[in-house]
């Protein structure tokens, strides 16, 4: 039986938690980011994993940073066989990944080095790739650069999006973290070095890098839809109102026009000229609704000779 400290945020990390708990394994104390506003009330609201632990009767502890000695202090005090890292937030000194006897794990989203770090799952689905994983590693200093303990891979579906792809995700990271803490407990699970010259990086995401851009391809627009949901959503323009687009797929049967332009709209879709090819929308969203299918939105709205900017 190991003794363990676990430390993560949002939803993705409270699999690996669940199953921690349940296991022979002993969490001793949870560390998660301290509460913050949330939703459209803003109101204060404490992280999926914080949720959890209190649940289960775990100590939870949100200090701002390690760089005091006092939070040093506390973490070092339960004397920890190993700290289990799933999307915590904050920046671990080596300090603190030295304190437990067998350092600190991390539960990446990412076939490392392939994608390191802040948005591994939407990097994957917008670049095209076509499988991903989950990379259990021994934490270091640098960014998702420390050595490989075990992988396991996941193909990506071609309609999935990044919220679908990360409600499979967190699961196989779960199932994942108990091979990894039961094989480091048998001292059987070797590390491997990762191909650092392989890796690509990826960033935080933004609004600003939403709003399509109708000069694209067909196939770019589709890719990046999907990788923006749930946050921060595609979004476009339409009578300088904005529209965030939800889902789409690639379409071939209609004529290439200018950029933006509704080529067509039916029940099955609105059509719309991209650089190369056309996009056929079928989820979206108008400023102030709900989201809704574009069939939805054709009962009370003409899109003919109208564009997208």
């Amino acid at each position: 039986m190991l003794k363990i400290i676990y430390a993560g945020t949002p939803e993705f990390a409270v699999p690996a938690l669940e199953a921690l708990l349940q296991s022979e394994h002993r969490v001793l104390a949870v560390y998660t980011q301290p509460d913050r506003p949330a939703g459209r009330g803003r109101k204060i609201q404490a992280s999926p994993v914080k949720t959890c632990a209190l649940a289960h009767n775990i100590p939870v502890y949100q200090p701002d940073s390690f760089k005091n000695s006092a939070a040093c202090e506390r973490l070092a005090s339960f004397e920890a066989d190993l700290m289990v890292v799933a999307a915590y937030g904050l920046l671990l000194p080596l300090q603190v990944l030295e304190l437990p006897r067998l350092g600190c794990i991390n539960i990446h989203a990412s076939l490392l080095p392939r994608w390191r770090g802040a948005a591994p799952i939407q990097r994957a689905i917008q670049a095209g790739d076509e499988k991903t994983g989950i990379t259990i590693m021994q934490m270091d200093e640098g960014l998702d650069t420390g050595d490989m303990l075990i992988s396991a891979s996941l193909s990506i579906g071609a309609d999935w999006n990044s919220a679908e792809l990360h409600d499979r995700l967190k699961l196989l990271g779960a199932q994942l973290l108990m091979e990894a803490v039961d094989k480091l407990e048998s001292g059987v699970l070797e590390a491997t070095r990762q191909d650092h010259e392989r890796s690509s990086y990826a960033a935080r995401l933004s609004k600003q890098e939403a709003e399509i851009d109708w000069n694209k391809n067909a196939a770019t627009l589709q890719r990046e839809i999907r990788a923006f949901v749930p946050w921060p959503v595609s979004f476009t323009h339409l009578e300088n109102k904005n529209v965030r687009i939800w889902q789409a797929r690639i379409e071939s049967g209609h004529t290439v026009n200018l950029p933006g332009q509704i080529i067509d709209h039916n029940r099955d879709g609105i059509f719309v000229s991209c650089r190369d090819s056309v996009l056929q929308i079928t989820r979206l969203q108008l400023a102030g609704k709900i989201q809704f299918s574009a069939a939805q939105l054709l009962h009370s709205t003409n899109l003919t000779g109208m564009r997208f900017a």
